[in-house]
């Protein structure tokens, strides 16, 4: 082995030598220096070296006419090699001896024999990589037939595993025939915590060793091209069975909303089994078929996950960049969070190089889902404030839009930590909204307040179209009164704060007092006696025609205001027992002293209703008409 050594030695001092010397003597005075520095570069043994070079050069022409032999039989085999060990172990000694031939050589190539010899030599190893990555691409193939699932490192050792299969279709079994290719794929499952060991262990080793080869022969890219290319289809066959279709972004956004929220559905189940379960194993599997080949560890896995990945986010990003429509939010809340909770795994996942531009791709895709998010708020802003104040609502009843704008910020607000985490990361506000300065208000609460209050000077505008002040305010009242309950019984209430609940409830009981103002202070008005001593004829006149106008305004307004609606049953109480307050005593006290003023004579044809009468017909008020009958309370 020294003696080998030293040959390379000075078959380098020659190399230098010849290459420093522009001539024979500048060639022998370099060789001199060499001789004094070092007594292994003695002349003589420097001449005999020059003599023996054919003879070497005779060596390396053997020593490769051995492998061809070799190595030719293997790649010209018409059976895979790795099926018999003592072929495969034979096959891979040869390329072995070849690499080393080529390495201790290269150096020795400015001779032009040994640079022959060397380009030979790289075309026998370009063949030995061609059969190699045949071998590679066939044990991957064949090993894959023999799919497992096992739980990843708890210790447990039961082999039950229990799949969440759910009703859908596309969850049922994924493990099995895959069309033609029979192409094993993942199974949808509610427990993350296993590993597919999508090869056998034997197989690795192998993959190991033909990948360290490659590497080592400078084809490092190919076999990471081909070990891609067979585990990508596995990826998305499985992606496939799940339910994940292969749309663009075109197709995602001319989908029907109806279909597409199936298909977000999907999603969320494709993506977290593809970054917990598929992914990972994938990374796994990457590292042991090259372990100590980081890079090509890397590359491999990139160019496994790069499609599927792309074809999960791609997805997200149609629904992010698409409608902006308020019904939407709720799924595209669905893919915010589902996206959110995934994102540890796209860093440790995807946390090389390789892969750092689907990290970014996911982060990027993930806020633009936020802008989305914010963006339909804006919508639902621009709803409330067009929404046109033409048809009265019947009976001064609840209009939709309170209805629809309260439940759906309800429903929103299932969903607060998520949006309070979305209105934090805008960094520009849309509106100023007119609320109360607090600086302890998050971002959600002043954009619920602002809602509020767009729908608060909708709803004023709308009350405006009633030709009855008092019916504007019943329809005030109901609305008002509705928007307080959604938000006391909801998360709304603690996000607008008691502050806001106090100052609405006192806003319904304003109304209350201008309804009964506008309504009934003409009807109470003819009840006041006048003061003072009037003539007995013209005080009896001015009684009869009081009470006249009492039970024809008494009459009119019943008429009218039984058709009125007051959806809430307590509220509508409410309004009952404070008009029999004020207007029952009133009434007492007039009958009474009509009834005291003996020139009237027979009071009973001028008494048109006993007290019993006009509480029943209090009692009848605010029950609405089939024409109102949308202004229940839901």
């Amino acid at each position: 082995m020294a003696e080998n050594g030293e040959e390379k030695l000075l078959a380098v001092a020659r190399h230098i030598a010849k290459t420093l010397g522009h001539n024979d003597n500048m060639a022998d005075d370099i060789l001199q220096i060499f001789s004094n520095f070092d007594g292994r570069f003695s002349r003589e043994k420097l001449a005999s070296d020059d003599e023996d070079r054919p003879r070497s050069c005779a060596a390396l022409e053997l020593t490769l006419k051995s492998l061809d032999r070799q190595i030719s039989q293997y790649v010209a085999a018409d059976h895979p090699i790795w099926s018999d060990s003592a072929d495969s172990s034979a096959f891979l000694d040869s390329i072995d001896e070849l690499i080393a031939t080529i390495r201790d050589w290269t150096p020795l190539a400015v001779d032009k024999s040994v640079g022959v010899c060397l380009a030979r030599a790289e075309d026998l190893m370009q063949q030995a990589m061609f059969r190699l990555e045949d071998e590679f691409r066939s044990l991957v193939e064949r090993g894959g037939e023999s799919l497992e699932l096992s739980r990843a490192y708890r210790g447990e050792s039961n082999g039950n595993l229990s799949f969440d299969s759910g009703d859908d279709e596309e969850e049922e079994e994924m493990i099995g025939n895959g069309g033609d290719h029979q192409i094993p794929t993942a199974q949808p499952i509610g427990d993350y915590d296993i590993v597919i060991d999508a090869l056998p262990s034997g197989t690795i080793n192998d993959l190991h060793e033909i990948a360290k080869r490659m590497v080592t022969a400078g084809f490092g890219k190919e076999c990471s091209h081909v070990y891609s290319s067979c585990r990508r289809e596995f990826l998305e066959e499985s992606l496939s069975r799940l339910g994940l279709q292969k749309l663009s972004i075109e197709e995602v956004q001319k989908t029907p909303w109806q279909d597409l929220e199936d298909e977000i559905e999907r999603w969320i189940k494709s993506a977290n089994v593809a970054l917990r379960i598929l992914f990972p194993s994938e990374r796994r599997l990457c590292d042991r078929v090259f372990y100590g080949l980081s890079s090509a560890a890397d590359l491999s896995f990139m160019e496994v996950c790069r499609g599927s990945t792309i074809q999960i986010l791609n997805f997200a990003d149609a629904v992010a960049i698409g409608s902006r429509s308020p019904e939407r939010l709720f799924k595209i809340l669905d893919v915010f969070e589902s996206l959110r909770d995934l994102m540890s795994e796209f860093e440790s996942v995807f946390s090389d190089q390789y892969c750092l531009f689907l990290r970014n791709e996911a982060m990027t895709i993930w806020k633009r889902l936020g802008e989305a998010i914010r963006g339909i708020f804006m919508e639902l802003e621009n709803l409330i404030s067009r929404d046109p104040a033409k048809t009265p609502v019947p009976g001064g009843g609840l209009h939709p839009i309170t209805r629809y704008v309260m439940n759906y910020l309800r429903a929103a607000c299932r969903s607060r930590q998520t949006l309070e985490q979305v209105f934090e990361d805008s960094t520009a506000v849309s509106h100023q909204p007119k609320v109360d300065d607090r600086s302890s208000s998050s971002s959600m609460s002043v954009q619920m307040a602002w809602i509020m209050e767009l729908l608060e000077s909708n709803l004023e505008a709308k009350s405006k179209i009633y030709r009855d002040p008092a019916l504007c305010y019943v329809f005030m009242m109901n609305n008002s009164r509705y928007i307080v309950q959604k938000v006391r019984d909801s998360e709304l209430g603690s996000l607008l704060g008691d502050d806001w609940i106090r100052k609405h409830t006192a806003k319904v009981r304003q109304y209350h007092v201008n309804y009964q103002r506008s309504s009934w202070s003409k009807v109470l008005g003819v009840l006041k006696l006048e003061s003072g001593s009037l003539a007995p004829n013209v005080a009896v006149k001015s009684m009869k025609e009081k009470l006249k106008l009492f039970n024809i305004y008494f009459d009119e307004i019943c008429k009218t205001q039984s058709n009125w609606v007051v959806f809430d049953d307590q509220l509508r109480d409410e309004l009952r027992i404070a008009l029999a307050k004020i207007l029952l005593p009133a009434y007492q006290n007039f009958i009474g002293r009509f009834q005291n003023v003996p020139e009237i004579g027979r009071h009973d044809k001028y008494i048109k209703y006993a007290n019993e009468d006009i509480e029943a017909k209090i009692n009848d008020l605010f029950r609405g008409s089939r024409g109102s009958a949308g202004a229940g309370r839901k």
